[in-house]
């Protein structure tokens, strides 16, 4: 088995809010990945004193610790109880009723024995890869951001309406109830060849700039690893801001961050 991953910032002065991490048991038969895109408020104005970073690295800790000791636990009841834990962890500071709370993407894989299966999860706009043997890749995509008409989403004020919400889309923060809300499912571990997800700031190879299809992302990935993919996607940045192109999405340069598993 072999793990590979990356993350790196969208600006040098700010710090990342990305979370990645994966662990396997020290019998080797299994694992599990944790990727999160922490959601950069607008303003300073969330009603949190710690800030994104922080949450992101308190909820990844936790899904880092309760997937893998927790296999008795469904990911979405995993995704509720590390919310919680984290809410507990600030709710005498901060304001945890207020719509730019801290909160994040989230993608979830874990498997167990060559025989058993392997299990995701995938809320809001994080992409999750799943590679069979003979090199199909399906994407697990959680795309109710992406169906929301562009005018919705046009102000601070209109997304926010539609935060958590019905209608809208969802976010892991600190109502546990949301992780109902998360695309789930399993395959066979013997079906599955690799598993991979990335930021919305590393998919941009694919879903932005068309650089290659997932099929093509992943063997990026397998060849030449996680920080290859993130370095292409810079150099696509750095290319389209030197043509006067631009990014079509609200960040010139987002944190990214990509985790390649081959099982």
């Amino acid at each position: 088995m072999r793990i590979d991953l990356a993350t790196d910032p969208g600006r040098r002065e700010h710090p990342n809010e990305d979370w990645v991490s994966a662990s396997l048991p020290a019998s080797g038969q299994g694992g599990t990945l944790v990727l999160l895109d922490g959601v950069t408020p607008p303003r300073d104005d969330a009603g949190c004193v710690h800030g994104v970073p922080w949450f992101t690295a308190r909820l990844g800790g936790a899904l880092t610790e309760l997937s893998a000791s927790r296999r008795d636990l469904a990911l979405r009841d995993v995704l509720a109880a590390a919310i919680r834990r984290t809410a507990d962890a600030h709710r005498d500071t901060c304001d945890l009723s207020h719509v730019r709370t801290p909160q994040a993407t989230v993608v979830l894989a874990r498997w167990d024995r060559p025989e058993g299966e392997l299990e995701f999860l995938v809320l809001s706009d994080s992409v999750l890869l799943l590679e069979a043997p003979a090199g199909e890749v399906a994407a697990v995509l959680d795309d109710r951001l992406d169906r929301l008409p562009r005018e919705a989403l046009r102000t601070h004020a209109s997304a926010d309406a539609l935060r958590n919400a019905e209608g809208g889309f969802w976010t892991a923060a600190a109502d546990p109830a949301v992780a109902a809300r998360a695309v789930t499912g399993s395959v066979p571990r013997a079906r599955v060849r690799s598993v991979a997800a990335l930021t919305d700031g590393a998919s941009r190879w694919v879903d932005l700039f068309g650089e290659g299809d997932w099929r093509a992302c992943v063997e990026v990935l397998r060849t030449e690893g996680a920080r290859s993919l993130i370095d292409r996607v810079r150099a696509l940045e750095r290319a389209g801001e030197e043509q006067g192109a631009g990014v079509r999405r609200h960040k010139l340069h987002d944190d990214a961050s990509a985790v390649f598993a081959e099982l």
